[in-house]
């Protein structure tokens, strides 16, 4: 039991100290993490947009791993190497000086000049080491300039220089000149082999933050253009509001300015024809207070103050009606109407109009014809039509008010023979422009009767018909919608 126990505690201490061994390399990882990242900083500014802070941070990178692995290997090589010579080891370190002088302009934003010198210096001075006699198999470095100035050169001028300085280079020392005094394969052969796989390491690592920097760039530049097409489809639809608000304000004030044009046109008629008579009913009343007319004499007035009344009772009913619609633009209550029962109506309701100009009205509605409609408004349209028929026809004349269903709806129309309607007067009532005009009596209009018709049909899904020939009479007809 002591041994079991014993055992225990030993595998307890040895899985507590590699807990400990891998959060030390854990926070290790993360230190060395913190100071790459703190490494490719190095002089970024606010003035630098997104891309170039990313281009910086390779060049840093790059040039810091250049600046240790360029001091330590030729270190570390004659350390090692008895026969190395210190003034071969002393140029060799010259090179890793060039990441330094980088890293302190860049550190002073000359970011400029800091991509030439390292784009100029460095092939200059590894071919000034192949030029002293020493090959130490570092000629892939003229690769890893050439491919590096590519990405980060923006002048071509300044590229195609330094590309074509790092393959002549590499061309000339590595194949053409071949009098080397100190060959490191021969003196030190893992040396030379860690030369080439640090040069072939610099080259796909240099690669590998390229594609990096531009798959996050690129990735970057999708996930804004994404939200700029959004924001433009955004600034598209509030657009279209604005534009539709704006024509929706338009109509609004076209639609009041013709409303006041209306109002001020009805508030003259009123103001002008409401008094007629009034006027004519005072002075008969006058008159026979006064001067004691005779019977006869009065007799002879009265009809002509009728048809003033008519008239103004006409009015007054139109004008309400107007009103009405006005105020309750939107309240249409249909039901099931019986469209020859409103013309009877009607035709009854003026039948008093109709004889003073000895004028027929026949009604041609044998059987009941039901509608589906709001029957206050078709009421009023059909005694307006009906009264406008009376006023524009002569006396002796003839009117048909009919009523027949179909498959299309339940028809009504009003035939007239009158004085007819010429072509600019069906212009202005199709364009619903407000006229006047006087009757063969000289009746006179308020041009209110057929604007209403035509308003109170179009709520009820209908539409006036005028069919009409000058001095051959006219029709007026509408179709509503059948029962249901």
């Amino acid at each position: 039991m002591e041994y079991f126990l014993h055992r225990l505690h030993t595998s307890m201490q040895q899985v507590i100290r590699s807990l400990e061994v891998f959060d030390r390399l854990q926070s290790a990882k993360q230190n060395v993490l913190r100071s790459l990242e703190r490494i490719s900083k190095i002089g970024y500014t606010a003035d630098l947009d997104d891309y170039e802070k990313r281009k910086l941070g390779i060049f840093n990178q790059l040039n810091f791993f250049q600046l240790i692995t360029g001091i330590i290997f030729p270190i570390a090589a004659m350390l090692t190497s008895k026969n190395f010579p210190f003034s071969t080891g002393y140029i060799s370190v010259l090179p890793a000086f060039i990441s330094l002088l980088v890293l302190l302009l860049n550190f002073f934003q000359k970011y400029q000049t800091a991509l030439l010198c390292y784009f100029i210096l460095y092939p200059v001075f590894t071919c000034v080491i192949y030029i002293n006699g020493f090959n130490l198999g570092i000629e892939l470095s003229f690769v890893l300039y050439g491919i590096l100035s590519v990405f980060f050169l923006q002048d071509i001028g300044y590229m195609l220089f330094t590309v074509t300085l790092s393959m002549v280079s590499y061309f000339i020392l590595s194949i053409a000149w071949k009098d080397y005094r100190y060959q490191l394969e021969f003196y030190n052969h893992w040396g030379y082999l860690t030369n080439h796989i640090l040069s072939i390491i610099y080259i796909f690592y240099g690669l590998y933050l390229i594609k990096r920097e531009n798959s996050s760039y690129q990735f970057g530049m999708a996930t804004k253009n994404r939200e700029l097409h959004k924001k433009n489809l955004e600034i598209e639809e509030q657009k279209r509001e604005i534009v539709y608000k704006a024509r929706l304000v338009e109509k609004q004030a076209t639609e009041l300015d013709e409303l006041n044009k209306v109002k001020d046109k009805l508030f003259s008629i009123i103001s002008h024809d409401l008094k007629s008579p009034m006027y004519a009913l005072q002075n008969v009343f006058t008159n026979a207070k006064n001067l004691d007319l005779p019977a006869e004499e009065i007799k002879e007035m009265i009809p002509e103050v009728v048809n003033d009344l008519n008239y103004t009772t006409a009015l007054i009913e139109n004008l309400l009606q107007w009103a009405k619609s006005q105020m309750q633009s939107s309240v249409v209550l249909p039901q099931r109407i019986n469209i020859s029962e409103l013309a009877n109506e009607a035709a009854q309701s003026l039948h008093l109009q109709a004889e003073e100009k000895k004028i027929s009205v026949k009604i041609k509605a044998e059987l009941p014809v039901y509608a589906w409609a709001d029957k206050d408004m078709i009421r009023i349209v059909i005694r307006n039509l009906l009264s406008n028929a009376i006023k524009f026809t002569p006396e002796h004349g003839q009117i048909v008010v009919g009523v027949c269903g179909s498959s299309s709806g339940a028809k009504l129309y009003v035939q007239d023979s009158g004085t007819g309607i010429d072509s600019e007067t069906i212009r202005k009532i199709n364009e619903n422009e407000f006229y006047t005009s006087n009757g063969t009596h000289n009746e006179k209009g308020t041009g209110l009767g057929l604007a209403l018709c035509k308003e109170f049909l179009g709520k009820n899904k209908a539409h006036l018909t005028i069919e009409t020939a000058p001095r051959s009479g006219s029709t007026f007809s509408f179709i509503l919608p059948c029962a249901k």
